[in-house]
C-alpha cells in the first residue's frame, strides 16, 4: 500500500510541475542604450506582460558592453545598434549574433556649435568623428555627400581617413568612441554624431544638424539575439511588440522632425 501511495504521489508531483512549467512565467533582459531604444522596450513591457513575458531593461551607454553580455548570455537580446555594426561586431569579435528585426532608422548628422553651415566651417577644421569600424565609415560617407571629402570607392561602410582621395579643405579628423563625440562637440569645428547620442544630448537632427543622412539609409537599428535564438518564442513575441502600430504612432509623435524613423 505505502508503494502505490508512493507512486501516486510521485505521479501527483510530477502533474504538478508539469502544470507549473506550462505556467511558468518567461524573463526576458534585453540591453539597450536610453534614447530612444530603452524607451521604447520600456513601452511595450505591459504588452509582454499580458502574454506571460516579463521584459527587463538593461541599460547601457556604450556599443561594447551590450554584445558582449549578449554573447556571454547575461542578457537575452538587445537593442541599441545598426546591421552593418552588428555584422562587423561578428567578424571582428568572433561573436555569434544575429539579427532578429529591424525596427528603426537614426539618421547620422553633422553638427557644430561654431558654424551655421558647412559652408562656414573652414580650411584645416578639426572634424570629430566615431572610432567604431562601421560608424566611422557611415561618418566618413556622410562627409562625402557633403561634398567635404571624397573616398575611395572601394571604401565602402568601412572605410577610414586613410581612404581618403581628396580633402581641399585640409580637414583634420578627431576620432573618439562614438558615445564620447557630443562631449567633444564644443572643442572641435564639427562633429559627425549618431542619433542615440545626439538625442540626449539635446540635438536634433533636423533643426540642428548641417548635413543629414538621408531617410533611405541603410543603417537600421535592430533586436540582436544569440545566434539560434531568432525564432524563440519570447524573442518573436518581443520583436512583434516592439514592431507594433503603438511604437509606430509613439515614435512619430516623440520624433515629428524625423530623428528616429520607423522601418515596419
Amino acid at each position: 500500500m505505502k508503494k502505490i501511495i508512493s507512486t501516486v504521489l510521485v505521479l501527483a508531483a510530477a502533474a504538478s510541475l508539469s502544470f507549473a512549467a506550462g505556467k511558468k512565467k518567461t524573463t526576458l533582459k534585453v540591453g539597450a542604450t536610453p534614447e530612444p531604444h530603452a524607451e521604447i522596450l520600456n513601452l511595450i513591457k505591459a504588452d509582454l506582460k499580458k502574454q506571460g513575458i516579463t521584459l527587463k531593461v538593461v541599460e547601457f551607454t556604450d556599443y561594447v558592453t551590450p554584445n558582449k553580455a549578449l554573447e556571454d548570455g547575461q542578457i537575452d537580446a538587445n537593442y541599441f545598434q545598426h546591421l552593418p555594426y552588428l555584422e562587423s561586431f561578428n567578424q571582428e569579435q568572433g561573436t555569434h549574433l544575429s539579427n532578429a528585426g529591424g525596427v528603426h532608422i537614426e539618421p547620422i548628422a553633422l553638427y557644430s556649435k561654431k558654424y551655421k553651415s558647412i559652408s562656414d566651417i573652414p580650411a584645416g577644421a578639426n572634424i570629430g568623428i566615431p572610432n567604431d569600424p562601421t560608424n566611422e565609415g557611415r561618418a566618413l560617407l556622410l562627409l562625402q555627400s557633403a561634398g567635404l571629402i571624397t573616398l575611395k570607392a572601394s571604401a565602402g561602410i568601412t572605410a577610414t581617413p586613410l581612404d581618403i582621395t581628396s580633402n581641399p579643405n585640409n580637414l583634420k579628423f578627431t576620432e573618439v568612441e562614438a558615445a564620447s563625440v557630443p562631449r567633444i562637440l564644443p572643442d572641435v569645428d564639427a562633429a559627425v554624431i549618431n542619433g542615440n547620442y545626439a538625442i540626449p544630448a539635446g540635438l536634433n537632427a533636423s533643426k540642428d544638424g548641417l548635413f543629414v543622412e538621408g531617410a533611405d539609409s541603410p543603417y537600421v537599428n535592430v533586436i540582436a539575439v544569440k545566434t539560434g535564438h531568432e525564432n524563440d518564442e519570447a524573442i518573436k513575441a518581443l520583436v512583434n511588440a516592439v514592431k507594433s502600430a503603438k511604437v509606430k504612432e509613439w515614435i512619430q509623435k516623440r520624433y515629428p522632425n524625423g530623428d528616429v524613423i520607423a522601418v515596419f
